[in-house]
């Protein structure tokens, strides 16, 4: 499975930087990301992003609560570029499933980003009112649910076959906590992961041998031992 690799950004000189990466296939955001990077104004901050990420597909999140505003704000996305997922969380902070607005929005062919999800209970859920032919994307957050406890593995798993019928459909591996999740994604059969730019760097660094990882550690050990002056 040739799993894309999405970054995980809002940083604009980051952004920048790793749009020029090959390895980089597309971009995805959301609120806290857009508020450490210090965006003030949701909209144009947005679209400085776009203007640095060129074609590339990119998502952006929308943030009201209640189903008027959400698909108010998500028609609102959609028409900043043609290559914009509109980002919706698969419940509202009251848990309650944000199917209708789902329905709204794909029914009006707009591209999207169900987010937040954790379960294949919710996978299915989304399935059930999404149209065959526009595109989206089920982003599943393995590290939070590992995070918590929890096992995502068999989750993603049923999802992914829940999702076969739906060519239109993408499972993205979502709150990565390492590099290895790359190689975990890829093995289950992913379609994207989302991953933040210090992890993309270690993923391209993919390759070393367990002689060079130990030969590195060891030397790390003794050049901060030394610049600590430690003796014993």
């Amino acid at each position: 499975m040739n799993t894309k690799i999405f970054c995980d950004i809002a940083d604009l000189s980051l952004v920048n930087k790793f749009n020029k990466k090959k390895i980089v296939k597309g971009f995805t955001t959301n609120p806290t990301l857009m508020r450490k990077a210090g965006a003030k104004d949701y909209t144009s901050y947005s679209k400085k992003i776009l203007k640095k990420c060129g074609k590339k597909p990119i998502s952006f999140e929308v943030f009201a609560d209640d189903k008027a505003n959400m698909i108010k704000q998500g028609l609102k996305i959609n028409t900043w570029g043609k290559n914009i997922f509109v980002k919706v969380p698969v419940v509202n902070s009251k848990n309650v499933f944000t199917g209708k607005v789902i329905k709204k929005l794909n029914s009006q062919n707009i591209k999207l980003n169900i987010t937040a999800v954790y379960t294949a209970k919710q996978t299915q859920k989304i399935l059930k009112v999404i149209n065959k032919k526009t595109k989206v994307i089920i982003s599943i957050f393995a590290g939070r649910a590992g995070d918590a406890g929890k096992d995502p593995i068999p989750e993603f798993i049923k999802s992914i076959k829940l999702a076969r019928k739906f060519k239109n459909v993408q499972i993205l591996w979502a709150s990565v906590r390492e590099p290895y999740n790359y190689l975990q994604a890829k093995q289950i059969g992913c379609h994207i992961i989302t991953v933040p730019p210090a992890i993309i760097e270690k993923i391209e660094n993919f390759g070393k041998t367990f002689d060079q990882l130990t030969k590195e550690t060891v030397k790390a050990f003794l050049v901060d031992s030394k610049k600590s002056k430690f003796k014993i």
